[in-house]
This record gives structure tokens, C-alpha cells and sequence, in this order.
């Protein structure tokens, strides 16, 4: 599972049961620490999840930001509801890249604005998978 944890959204992305390809899968819409770890832990329990990989945005001289201590933080309550092992990867720029394969796919405006967390979700596993294999 690949999560892209943002303020107000997460997108989450599963791979094939063989771990070679990752597609968007869902999106969380934030309510509170609590509720978006029962959401994720569910999504765990449901589709048999072995592993999960959180973005971790970094800012583009490799340091950790605001944001990225946001993540780290909610990773931690993650962590203490699942014995599901989590490993952070680098997520500098996937939005931005998934932005734009929606734009080139031609994605409605309404719809891409939630889509493109899933997409950068699956951007992130994907990166992973590649790596892995």
C-alpha cells in the first residue's frame, strides 16, 4: 500500500498481489488523526496489506519541513494501530507529476483535484515496487 498524506486528503494506492504494479486505489477525506487510521487500518485488514509505504516530502534540499513532520507524526499514531511494517520513500515532486498525467490525460478539473492524491500514491509505490525488483 502507498499513502500520499496530505492536510486534507490521502491518497492510497495498492500494488497487484505480485508487487509489480501499483494503481490509486482511494482517497481519504481527512477528519481527524483518529478516523483517517481506522480508515487506512481498515483498508489494511480488507485488501491483506504486507506493507506500507508513506511519501515523505522532503523540501528540494533534502531536508524536512513543516509538512513532512506532519507526516511523520501521523505515521507514528499509524504505526501503533498496525504491526503491518511502514517504510517512509521520498516523495519530492509526485504531485506535481501526477498533476500533470491527469492534465495529459485530459482529467475534468472537478474530479483530478481529489484524483491526483491517489495517483501520486501510486507514484510513490510505484517508485518503491521499481526499486524493490
Amino acid at each position: 500500500m502507498g499513502l500520499d498524506v496530505g492536510d486534507k486528503r490521502i491518497g492510497v494506492a495498492l500494488s497487484d498481489p505480485g508487487g509489480m504494479l501499483a494503481s490509486p486505489f482511494t482517497i481519504i477525506d481527512c477528519k481527524d488523526a483518529v478516523a483517517d487510521v481506522e480508515a487506512i487500518t481498515g483498508i489494511i485488514s480488507q485488501q491483506q496489506v504486507k506493507q506500507v509505504i508513506v511519501g515523505l516530502p522532503r523540501l528540494m534540499d533534502g531536508s524536512l519541513g513543516e509538512q513532512a513532520e506532519k507526516v511523520k507524526a501521523f505515521t507514528q499514531k499509524l504505526c501503533s494501530h498496525t504491526e503491518v511494517p511502514v517504510e517512509f520513500r521520498d516523495e519530492r515532486l509526485t504531485t506535481v507529476s501526477a498533476k500533470r498525467l491527469m492534465r495529459d490525460a485530459n482529467t475534468k478539473k472537478a474530479k483530478s483535484k481529489a484524483k491526483h492524491d491517489a495517483i501520486a500514491a501510486a507514484l510513490i509505490l510505484q517508485g518503491y515496487l521499481d526499486e524493490k525488483h
